[in-house]
C-alpha cells in the first residue's frame, strides 16, 4: 500500500477512479482509517465521489464502528439523491445493523434500494440475525423468494437462513430450505452442509444429521465442531439425564473420530467436549482433553480454563479443580464463581467463603450465581446466621435482587436443620411463586422428619403447579401414601394419565477406560452374563454385618386401589453400576456414577455403608445433586431429596 500511495501521489491529475482505487486498496488490506482519511482528502480536492466510492467509505465506517461519521455520509447521499443505489443501500444496511444496532433504519435503507441484488437481500437477512430478530430475517427471506424480480439466493444467503431456522428451532422451514439448497445445487457446498448439520442436531434429528455428515467428502474442523457442540447443547436441553447421556456419548464418539482424522481440535472443540465430560462425569476423558489443552497451548484461554475447572468440579475431583484454578493466569468472575460453587458443592464451605473474600480483595465483583454458591456453602455447614447475613449483603451492598435459586438454598438449609416451619414461612414471604424444586425439597424434608401434615400441604401446592416431571409425581404419591390419603393417590395417578407422564425409567452409568457402561434396574443383560449380580449380593451381606438394614419404600401398583409397602429392589441401577466399578477400577480410584433419577433412601443408605466397607470414595450424581460418600458419610448431610 505504501508503493500504491507513492504512485498515486506522483499522478499529475487524479480523477475519481484513481481516488476510488486507492480507497479500495486500503479497504482490502484492512486499513479502514486510511480509507476515511483519503475520502476526506478527496472531498477537499473538489473531486466528487461516485456511488461506489461512497459505498467503500460507508463500509470503512462500519469497520471502525464510527456510527456518527456513517450518519454524516448518509446525509451526504440523501443530499445528492443517491441513497437508492444498490451498493450504497447494501453498505447503509450493514452500517445501521452492525454499528448503531438500529435494525429498523437498516431495513429502511434496504427498502429504498431500487435494484436489489443477492447481496442486498443477504445483507438485510443478516442484519436481522445480528440484532436478535431471526424470525424477522426469515420473513425477509420469504419476501425475497416471492419478489417480482426473482433473485436467486447464494450460499451466504442460505447459510444465514439455516442458522436463523436453527435459532428459532423452525425445523419445518429448515427442511424446505434444505430442499431449496438441493434444487439450486448448493447441497454439496461445505458451508451449507455445516449449517444443515447444525440445524438437524439442534432440532434433535440425529438420524438426519448423520445422513448429512456421511455424505460429506470434505469435512473441515467447523463440521466437527458443529456436530460436537450440537450434541453438547442437546445435553443441556435434555429432559432427563438418560437423554443427556445418549447425546454425550455421541459427542465423545465424534471427538474420538476427530482425533483419528488427523485434524487438530481448537479451543471451541475442547470447551464443548469438556462440557460433555462435566455432564457425564467422564473424568478419564476429561483428563485426556486436559492433556490436549496443555499440548495445544490453550491453557491461557479463559473459556477453556473455565470449562476445565467446571469439568473437574462436576466430576467430583475438587482437588484437581482447585489446582487447575490456581494455574490460570487470568481469572474472570465466571472462573471465581465456578470455583466457589465447586467448593460449596463438595462440602468445602470454609474454602468457598475464603475464596469469596479473596475474590473481593482482587476487585472482582460477584454476580447472583456467585451468591448461590456462597449460600450453598453456608447451607452445607449449617451456618444459618451467616447465610442470612450474606443474603442481606447481596441486596444492600451489591444491589442484586434475589432470584429463586437464592431462596431455594435458604429453604434447603432450614429443611436440613429440621426447621420446617421456618422454611415454610420463608416460602410464604418470597417475592415469587415457589418453584417445583423448592416444594419438592420441603416435601422430602417433611417425609424424612415425619411431618406429614405440612408435607401434604406442600404436596397440594406442588400439584397446583402441574409439574411435568415423573420424579415429582412419584414424590407426591409417596407423600400421600405415607399419610394414608389414598384418595389423593388416585387423583395424582389420574393427573399423570391426563398429562401423559411417562413411567419413570431408572438408569445409571459409569465411565471406565474411555468406555461408558450403562445399567438399568433389574438389568438382565448384566445380571445374567456377568458377576455383577453375585458381587452385589456379597456386598449386601457384608453391609448387613456392619449394621445396614434395607429401608422400606412405598410401591404404587398399576391398580388404582393397590398401594402397599414393600422392600426395595436390591438391583437398583446405581447399586449395579457401583458394584461394576468396584470390580473393574483400581483399588485407589474413586467410583463415579451418574443416575438419571433421584436416588431412593435405601440406595443412599447402602452407599454410605459401602464407602466405609471398601474405604473407597463413591460419587453419585443424581438428577438433583451430587452425593459424595466418604467413610460412611455423604456430602448432602443425609437430607437430600429421595424417591
Amino acid at each position: 500500500m505504501e508503493d500504491s500511495r507513492r504512485a498515486f501521489d506522483h499522478l499529475n491529475s487524479r480523477n475519481v477512479v484513481a481516488w476510488t482505487n486507492l480507497m479500495k486498496g486500503y479497504a482490502q488490506n484492512s486499513m479502514p482509517k486510511h480509507v476515511v482519511h483519503l475520502f476526506q482528502e478527496m472531498l477537499h480536492s473538489e473531486c466528487y465521489p461516485s456511488t461506489y466510492t461512497l459505498a467503500i467509505a460507508v463500509n470503512a465506517c462500519t469497520s471502525l464502528h464510527s456510527f456518527k461519521l456513517g450518519e454524516q455520509l448518509h446525509a451526504y447521499m440523501i443530499k445528492y439523491n443517491v441513497d437508492f443505489d444498490t451498493s450504497i443501500g447494501n453498505a447503509l444496511c450493514s452500517l445501521y445493523s452492525k454499528c448503531g444496532g438500529r435494525l429498523e433504519f437498516g431495513l429502511k435503507a434496504f427498502r429504498r434500494i431500487k435494484e436489489k441484488n443477492v447481496i442486498s437481500w443477504t445483507a438485510a437477512i443478516s442484519a436481522c440475525s445480528e440484532n436478535g430478530e431471526a424470525a424477522k430475517g426469515l420473513r425477509v427471506f420469504v419476501e425475497m423468494l416471492l419478489d417480482e424480480v426473482q433473485v436467486e439466493p447464494n450460499e451466504y444467503t442460505l447459510t444465514t437462513v439455516l442458522s436463523q431456522c436453527c435459532e428459532v428451532k423452525c425445523l419445518e422451514l429448515g427442511i424446505q430450505v434444505h430442499s431449496l439448497c438441493t434444487k439450486l445445487g448448493y447441497e454439496s457446498n461445505l458451508h451449507v452442509r455445516n449449517s444443515l448439520l447444525y440445524l438437524y442436531i439442534k432440532c434433535g434429528c440425529i438420524g438426519e444429521a448423520q445422513r448429512v455428515s456421511k455424505g460429506m467428502d470434505d469435512v473441515n474442523l467447523i463440521t466437527w465442531n458443529a456436530m460436537i457442540a450440537g450434541f453438547a447443547q442437546m445435553m443441556e436441553h435434555s429432559k432427563d439425564n438418560l437423554s443427556a447421556y445418549r447425546s454425550g456419548s455421541e459427542a465423545l464418539k465424534l471427538l474420538s473420530k476427530l482425533n483419528r482424522s488427523g485434524m487438530k481440535p481448537d479451543f471451541f472443540t475442547l470447551s464443548s467436549a469438556l462440557s460433555v465430560c462435566s455432564r457425564m462425569m467422564a473424568l478419564e476423558q476429561g483428563e485426556q482433553i486436559h492433556a490436549r489443552i496443555l499440548k495445544g497451548g490453550f491453557i491461557s484461554d479463559v473459556v477453556v480454563g473455565s470449562s476445565m475447572v467446571n469439568m473437574y468440579n462436576k466430576c467430583g475431583s475438587i482437588e484437581r479443580a482447585s489446582k487447575a484454578f490456581l494455574e490460570m493466569s487470568i481469572r474472570t468472575m465466571v472462573l471465581w464463581t465456578s470455583m466457589i460453587n465447586g467448593f460449596a458443592q463438595h462440602g468445602w464451605s470454609k474454602q468457598a467463603l475464603d475464596l469469596f473474600e479473596d475474590m473481593k480483595l482482587v476487585g472482582v465483583t460477584p454476580n447472583k450465581v456467585t451468591f448461590v454458591g456462597i449460600l450453598s456453602a453456608c447451607e452445607n455447614a449449617g451456618m444459618t446466621n451467616e447465610a442470612f447475613n450474606y443474603f442481606e449483603i447481596m441486596q444492600k451492598e451489591y444491589k442484586i435482587k434475589p432470584v429463586m435459586d437464592h431462596y431455594a438454598r435458604l429453604v434447603d438449609m432450614l429443611v436440613r436443620l429440621g426447621r420446617l416451619e421456618e422454611a415454610f414461612n420463608l416460602i410464604q414471604k418470597m417475592d415469587y411463586e415457589a418453584s417445583e424444586f423448592i416444594w419438592s425439597n420441603l416435601i422430602a424434608g417433611c417425609l424424612s422428619q415425619g411431618n406429614l401434615e405440612l408435607g401434604c400441604h406442600a404436596a397440594e401446592k406442588l400439584l397446583s403447579l402441574k409439574p411435568k416431571d415423573a420424579e415429582t409425581y412419584v414424590l407426591l404419591l409417596n407423600t400421600y401414601a405415607s399419610a394414608g390419603r389414598f384418595e389423593e393417590v388416585s387423583k395424582v395417578k389420574n393427573i399423570m394419565k391426563e398429562e401423559k407422564i411417562e413411567k419413570l425409567k431408572d438408569w445409571s452409568w459409569i465411565s471406565i477406560k474411555d468406555r461408558v457402561y450403562s445399567f438399568e434396574t433389574n438389568d438382565k443383560a448384566h445380571i445374567e452374563s456377568s458377576l455383577v449380580n453375585k458381587s452385589l449380593e456379597d456386598l449386601l451381606v457384608k453391609a448387613k454385618n456392619l449394621g445396614y438394614e434395607m429401608l422400606e419404600s412405598v410401591e404404587i401398583s398399576d391398580k388404582e386401589e393397590d398401594v402397599k409397602t414393600s422392600s426395595p429392589n436390591i438391583y437398583h441401577s446405581e447399586k449395579l453400576a457401583i458394584t461394576f466399578g468396584l470390580e473393574n477400577l483400581p483399588n485407589s480410584s474413586p467410583i463415579r456414577v451418574v443416575k438419571n433419577t433421584l436416588m431412593c433412601r435405601d440406595c443412599h443408605n447402602f452407599m454410605k455403608y459401602i464407602s466405609a466397607l471398601t474405604s473407597r470414595e463413591i460419587i453419585v450424581k443424581d438428577s438433583k445433586r451430587l452425593h459424595k460418600f466418604v467413610n460412611g458419610q455423604c456430602s448432602c448431610g443425609n437430607v437430600g431429596s429421595f424417591l
